[in-house]
């Protein structure tokens, strides 16, 4: 069937609000601060799928606006993007949408348990079919694991794959509390998969 934008926005626009009204992981009894956080349109190439929003982003609805988000932004501008251009044309969820609450440790943010994410996947499942990202930005170990399967950051970042005929670039995460960012190797990698993204955004160019 041909693809219709219009149509495939209509649908998105159900989907995000019923996102926006889920309360299936507070109901389940997990710890998180219910407001699905999320950005774009249907038929955006680029789709970037984080791990979970912090609580800027829950405070503010706005994905990838805190610290984190500083930092990923200045590694896209390295790819020729700057932060308007990303956002009005790109589509950026999260692997789970709600802020799941600060770890116990203190460290950053508590990360998503698999019973969360398998809660949330359908969310994303359906954000995927409408709008038919032609790129992907895997952000963090859990966007990574959900495209390509497990795997270490070592042997992922710095390397495009194609998953279910989309072309998947692996980031780590951004976060200050990533100590894998603190390694001579790391920043290679980080360098090499940036290289990847403007490899990919050089095709779309005429």
């Amino acid at each position: 069937m041909k693809y219709d934008g219009r149509m495939a926005d209509a649908q998105l626009a159900r989907v995000q609000g019923e996102m926006r009204r889920c309360r299936r992981c507070p109901d389940a009894g997990f710890p998180v601060q219910a407001g699905a956080v999320f950005s774009g349109r249907a038929g955006a190439d680029w789709m970037l799928v984080g791990q979970a929003p912090g609580q800027t982003e829950s405070d503010l609805g706005v994905p990838f606006c805190g610290p984190s988000g500083r930092r990923l932004f200045r590694w896209l501008a390295e790819c020729g993007w700057d932060e308007d251009e990303f956002r009005a044309s790109s589509y950026i969820t999260a692997i789970t949408k709600c802020f799941p609450g600060r770890a116990t440790s203190g460290r950053g943010d508590r990360a998503p348990s698999r019973r969360e994410r398998l809660l949330c996947r359908p969310h994303l499942e359906c954000e995927l079919r409408l709008v038919r990202p032609r790129a992907i930005l895997a952000v963090g170990g859990a966007a990574i694991e959900h495209f390509l399967g497990p795997g270490t950051l070592d042997e992922r970042v710095g390397r495009t794959f194609v998953a279910d005929g989309r072309v998947v670039v692996p980031l780590p995460h951004p976060s200050g509390a990533n100590l894998w960012l603190n390694r001579p190797r790391s920043r290679v990698l980080l360098r090499e998969a940036l290289a990847a993204i403007r490899a990919v955004r050089d095709e779309e160019r005429p």
